[in-house]
C-alpha cells in the first residue's frame, strides 16, 4: 500500500510516487481541474526553496528578492493563466517560463557566488527543469 502524504504548501494529498527533482506526483484529492497540477508543483517549489531564498537574503538582499519574486512569480502567472482564454493563457505559461528562467539563473548564481551550496540546490533546480518543461507544453497548446 503506498504511503498518502500531505503537501505543507497547498495541503493537497499525495501518493508516494515522485518525479524527477524529488517532486511529489500531483495531488490525489482535490484536483478538478489538470491545468491546476503546474500550480500546485510550482508552489512545492516555493516550499523546498524557502531555506535557500533565505541563505541567499542574509547574503545578498537583492538577490534573495529578486528570487524570491521570481518564484512567487511563476506560482501567479501559472493560476492566472488557468483562468483565462487560449491567447491570453498561452501568453502568461511564457511569463511564467520566464520567471522561472529567471529564479533558475537566480539560484545558480548564489550557487556560483557561494551563498549556498551546489548539493543543497540540485533538488530544487531539478524540480524547476521539470516544472519548465510542463509550462512550456502548456504554452504550446
Amino acid at each position: 500500500m503506498r504511503e498518502r502524504r500531505t503537501s505543507p504548501a497547498t495541503g493537497a494529498k499525495y501518493e508516494d510516487a515522485r518525479w524527477a527533482g524529488g517532486m511529489r506526483a500531483a495531488p490525489v484529492e482535490g484536483m478538478r481541474n489538470p491545468l491546476h497540477q503546474p500550480l500546485e508543483h510550482a508552489l512545492e517549489i516555493v516550499t523546498l526553496a524557502r531555506p535557500l531564498v533565505e541563505a541567499v537574503a542574509r547574503r545578498n538582499r537583492d538577490l534573495g528578492s529578486q528570487l524570491r519574486r521570481a518564484l512567487s512569480s511563476v506560482a501567479l502567472n501559472i493560476a492566472e493563466a488557468s483562468g483565462n482564454q487560449a491567447g491570453n493563457a498561452r501568453l502568461r505559461y511564457e511569463s511564467a517560463r520566464g520567471s522561472l528562467y529567471e529564479a533558475r539563473t537566480a539560484l545558480r548564481l548564489a550557487v556560483a557566488w557561494g551563498y549556498v551550496a551546489g548539493e543543497s540546490a540540485r533538488a530544487t533546480l531539478e524540480s524547476l527543469d521539470v516544472l519548465g518543461g510542463r509550462v512550456f507544453g502548456l504554452a504550446r497548446r
